[in-house]
């Protein structure tokens, strides 16, 4: 017997709908920006909305229940907490925004971009851009001496 279903179906069986949901997340979360459909972003929005607000809190409780909801992966939960919960301290909802793109050749689906509201800066791009930068000094410092011995 069918039961109704809270939220969107998206023509899926149960553990289906919650393994896209939770792999649209963690996309979501590790990349800042996914494109999808229409209708799976704004069927994962509220999900994505209630992960930052839990996480916003601090509490563990929540932090196992976000990592519940994405399938285990430590790895989106890191992200959440350390590049994405800091933007949003003084922001209480609308963390996510959706923008339309042209429709898909194939069969004329609405597709979007769904990303933070914010620009999130990750960790690791704060320290490869140091990494970048100190390295090219290091190249001109290593040419400028070239040329001193060349005078």
């Amino acid at each position: 017997m069918n039961k109704k279903v809270f939220g969107r179906k998206l023509s899926r069986s149960r553990p289906a709908r919650e393994a896209l949901f939770a792999s649209l997340a963690r996309a979501m979360m590790l990349s800042g920006k996914i494109v999808t459909t229409r209708a799976k972003a704004k069927a994962v929005q509220p999900d994505l909305e209630k992960f930052v607000t839990l996480a916003k809190k601090g509490e563990l409780s929540g932090r196992r229940r976000i990592l519940a909801s994405l399938d285990n992966s430590k790895d989106a939960l890191e992200a959440l907490f350390k590049n994405v919960v800091p933007v949003f301290v003084s922001r209480t909802s609308g963390f996510t925004r959706i923008i339309s793109l042209p429709r898909r050749k194939g069969d004329n689906a609405q597709v979007v971009r769904m990303e933070w509201t914010e620009t999130i800066i990750k960790n690791e791009e704060l320290k490869t851009k140091k990494e970048k930068t100190l390295k090219k000094a290091e190249k001109i410092k290593k040419t400028v001496k070239v040329k001193e011995k060349l005078k």
